[in-house]
């Protein structure tokens, strides 16, 4: 790493938490100089001291998003890679069902979830959001790298007369694995999102107790703060995912990988 590279990376971990202290003195300030009621805006600190004080509420709410998140998250994985796989060893599979997995990915989930709801036990319908929001991005872009292989390399193997597993163990899947990996950082934010969405839906059909739930209660009864905090976990939760799953990527990709290559965790 050259000495330029390395006064840069300083600097890319400041900057962000620079601006992140400069809006929470500029919230501050509105909220200090308007003088605004806690129910319109509340203050940085008051958000703070509510995420403390209902801090055994919170987290047990956020516990059951996150499960919900990582179960929705496994599905859009296992169900987005196997038919990935099967859509790079046929196009005639890929011609006849990649269409509806595009309609699933632009219909609404808010229009959905209602009616999983119905059809499905709570928990389920509210996994099966997730699952669905976080799916498309998985089964594109496996799809997408497992196609982009080297046709050389592809003729190659056929010259050699590679049977179909072998040509995907040693050749495609190795080649899709920066675009998989980039799926999998999409798709780990989106089935957040799903469950969020899921669980707006089922606290308005009456059950409800993950996180998005103490929102939307929150909102209801004009507890602002407590609906600044939830929002704060779900947004770390957000950040954290995403972080361990670029980590995931980096450590798959880092020796061998031009998107890896030489950067520093």
């Amino acid at each position: 790493m050259t000495a330029g590279a390395g006064g840069r990376h300083p600097a890319r971990l400041v900057l962000p938490f620079a601006a992140l202290a400069a809006s929470l003195v500029a919230w501050d300030l509105i909220v200090r100089l308007n003088d605004l009621p806690p129910y319109v805006l509340p203050g940085p600190g008051l958000v703070l001291a509510t995420l403390v004080q209902d801090w055994a509420i919170l987290w047990q709410s956020l516990a059951i998003t996150l499960v919900t998140t990582f179960e929705g998250f496994a599905a859009a994985t296992v169900i987005g890679l196997a038919l990935a796989v099967l859509f790079s060893q046929s196009k005639w599979l890929e011609y006849c069902f990649f269409p509806y997995a595009v309609i699933l990915q632009v219909t609404p989930v808010i229009a959905i979830a209602p009616l999983l709801l119905i059809y499905l036990p709570q928990q389920l319908a509210v996994v099966t959001c997730a699952g669905i929001v976080a799916f498309f991005p998985v089964l594109s872009n496996a799809t997408l790298g497992l196609n982009s292989a080297d046709r050389n390399l592809v003729g190659l193997f056929t010259l050699y007369r590679a049977s179909r597993w072998q040509t995907l163990r040693y050749l495609r899947w190795p080649a899709a694995l920066p675009a998989i990996m980039g799926g999998l950082r999409i798709a780990g934010g989106l089935s957040l999102i799903g469950a969020v969405v899921a669980e707006i839906a089922a606290g308005a059909a009456g059950s409800g107790s993950g996180l998005a739930y103490r929102i939307a209660e929150s909102g209801y009864r004009l507890n602002i703060p407590r609906m600044f905090a939830a929002l704060l976990l779900l947004s770390i939760a957000g950040i954290v995912i995403y972080m361990a799953l670029a980590l995931v990527s980096h450590l798959v990709l880092r020796r061998w990988h031009e998107s890896a290559l030489g950067k520093d965790m």
